[in-house]
């Protein structure tokens, strides 16, 4: 019998959950960036091998929320807890717990599954410096096993996979072996396209934009997708940034998505993109959730 069963990833914004979820896939489909909020909700990423199917659970960043995407974005994490039979916790190389971690420990304290810590970026440290972290957290009871690893390098990658199939229960698989996510085409499209959004545009910019792709067709020659979406930006002073010095920078956002876009289609892609206003639309619960959070 397979062992298969649900792993939730939480941890702070940026310890790398994204890189390590892509990573263990082989395959690009969280978005990553060095900017808070990039993972918004919850996505199913799926690995199967010979002897296992393991459902992880990509959550956002855990923090004090500001808006109402905010606590969707806390809620979303803490619900995938309740859903999972192993709980991955990602920190990085810090050498202290601060409130933020802090609050995450409060928080597993009380959860009735399985807790690997995985300390990630150890690529970066020396190994004296990698056992002074496996010190701050190994006196935590709900902490069953320590990994560490890079997930950018790979390292440790197929030991944490091995560990975590020791707590997983058996049973059937409940996706085909060549499936990777839940999340719909569509989804990974918008998702794509806000990636380059965010690694483009200023700080202050990213939080508060949103993708809506508005039409994905194939041309009549089945030669080339023509793609048509929205960019959602939360204040008109932000508007002119997007668009950037004559056209500059939505050029550059079009270009850099219309890359990746080619690579997962399989196909050439035309990409038009749009700019509209949605004026605090973080703060309102029915524009989260009209945009889908």
């Amino acid at each position: 019998m397979d062992k298969t069963g649900y792993v939730s990833v939480i941890g702070r914004p940026n310890v790398g959950k994204s890189t390590l979820l892509n990573r263990i896939l082989g395959e690009k489909i969280s978005i990553i960036s060095d900017k808070p909020q990039t993972t918004r909700d919850k996505i199913q990423l799926i690995h199967s091998d010979e002897d296992s199917q393991i459902i992880f659970l990509d959550t956002p960043g855990m923090q004090n929320p500001r808006n109402k995407l905010g606590e969707h974005m806390l809620n979303a994490s803490k619900g995938s807890v309740e859903e999972a039979d192993v709980v991955l916790y990602l920190v990085d190389t810090s050498d202290f717990i601060g409130s933020r971690e802090r609050d995450i420990i409060n928080f597993l304290e009380g959860v009735k599954v399985p807790v690997i810590l995985v300390i990630n970026k150890i690529d970066t440290i020396n190994k004296e410096k990698i056992l002074e972290i496996i010190d701050l957290f190994k006196d935590f009871e709900m902490i069953r096993e320590i990994v560490p690893i890079s997930a950018s390098k790979g390292d440790n990658v197929d030991l944490l996979i091995n560990t975590i199939k020791k707590y997983l229960p058996e049973g059937p698989r409940y996706y085909p072996d060549d499936q990777i996510t839940d999340k719909s085409e569509r989804f990974i499209v918008e998702e794509i396209i806000r990636e380059k959004a965010l690694l483009n545009l200023m700080d202050e910019v990213p939080h508060g934009i949103n993708v809506v792709l508005e039409s994905m067709k194939e041309s009549k020659d089945k030669k080339t997708i023509n793609i048509q979406a929205t960019i959602y930006s939360e204040k008109e002073s932000h508007k002119g940034i997007i668009i950037g010095k004559g056209g500059s920078m939505i050029k550059k956002i079009r270009v850099d998505a219309v890359r990746e876009l080619e690579k997962f289609l399989q196909s050439n892609v035309n990409l038009e993109l749009w700019i509209k206003i949605e004026k605090n639309w973080r703060e309102k619960d029915s524009k989260v959730k009209y945009f889908g959070y």
